[in-house]
């Protein structure tokens, strides 16, 4: 997740907010990455490498110099001896603690950002719009452009588009994240599975009936539900949620598998256990009446094949891992059904 966004809650200081606009040939990170830095510190990342020392530079120079946005175009190769070689243009924008919030307020639903580049003025005009076009926000001074903001297409993600009075705006696409993970047991295990995706672009729903043993600072991509019904959660829960299943019962352990694989769809089902488990569930899932393919596609045990460790940090990175295959799969059948 964009962890830039947490300084909002935390007080900032003006800062810049560096954002990916524009990429040619081999480059580090793709349009919409983004970096917040303020006069000492900075969160977040372009992509590292001088790329990202020139990018911290320039941010601090315009505090200085107290100027407000610019485009900047840096050829890797040439300029900064990096060997992807390709063309990266970075848009800088002064922000406060008040646009951050409007944003960090936004990171669950997807909403587009236009920042006007070339036109002067001590603040720089720009606005927030959500996924069906509507204004969401916008600073005192640009309210009576509202009419007038350039028209773009979401399809495209970020990046820059000109006006009829040929101006540049940046267009950034900032988009929630499509994983959400609906994990059950607020054990060690779980625990430590939450930390592993606590910087990764995804939601993850955090479900015991133990509200004591959840911990007091979770991670901004963690909702916690904690109920007597989980059931309930399964059941309702969005089309192409991925499941986790490791609670302190069998028995509840044994319903939430039911209730997952009796879901419409193909999600993702993972349950902790040994081989010995999956043999057993399977016996028990099938005289439920659970169809042999859903019971072939549930996977147990859980994490990339060839780390065997039991520590729960150690299962924790190897089941991030295959979550986030899972996802990236996800995401590429959802781009191909969208081009068809």
């Amino acid at each position: 997740m964009d962890n830039w966004l947490s300084l909002a809650a935390g007080g900032a200081a003006p800062a810049i907010l560096v954002t990916v606009a524009i990429v040619e040939g081999s480059v580090p990170r793709e349009p919409g990455a983004r970096m917040l830095v303020d006069a000492v510190r900075q969160w977040g990342t372009v992509g590292g490498g001088h790329l990202e020392l020139r990018g911290a530079e320039v941010a601090r120079a315009m505090l200085a110099a107290g100027d407000t946005r610019r485009l900047q175009r840096f050829p890797l190769g040439p300029a900064l001896g990096q060997c992807c070689g390709g063309v990266v243009h970075l848009a800088f924008e002064r922000v406060d603690r008040d646009y951050l919030a409007v944003l960090a307020a936004r990171s669950h639903e997807d909403c587009w950002r236009l920042l006007l580049l070339d036109a002067p003025g001590a603040e720089p005009a720009r606005a927030v719009f959500d996924a069906t076009g509507r204004l969401l926000h916008a600073g005192p001074q640009d309210r009576a452009a509202h009419g007038a903001w350039p028209s773009f297409d979401r399809a495209l993600g970020t990046h820059v588009v000109q006006d009829s009075q040929d101006r540049r705006w940046l267009v950034d696409a900032m988009l929630a994240p499509r994983a959400h993970l609906m994990l059950f047991g607020a054990g060690h295990v779980g625990a430590a599975i939450v930390r592993a995706l606590a910087d990764l672009p995804c939601r993850v729903t955090w479900v015991d009936e133990r509200d004591d043993l959840f911990p007091p600072d979770l991670p901004h991509n963690v909702t916690v539900e904690a109920t007597d019904t989980p059931e309930a959660l399964a059941q309702t829960a969005p089309p192409d949620t991925s499941f986790l299943v490791m609670t302190h019962s069998h028995a509840l352990d044994q319903r939430l598998a039911e209730t997952i694989l009796k879901r419409p769809g193909h999600d993702w089902f993972g349950l902790i256990g040994s081989a010995t488990k999956r043999t057993q569930f399977e016996r028990r899932l099938r005289e439920r009446g659970i169809a042999q393919d859903r019971l072939d596609a549930m996977v147990c045990p859980i994490g990339v094949p060839g780390i065997e460790g039991k520590l729960p940090a150690v299962i924790a990175v190897a089941v991030a891992a295959q979550l986030l295959m899972v996802w990236e799969g996800m995401a590429q059948d959802r781009t191909q059904h969208e081009r068809i």
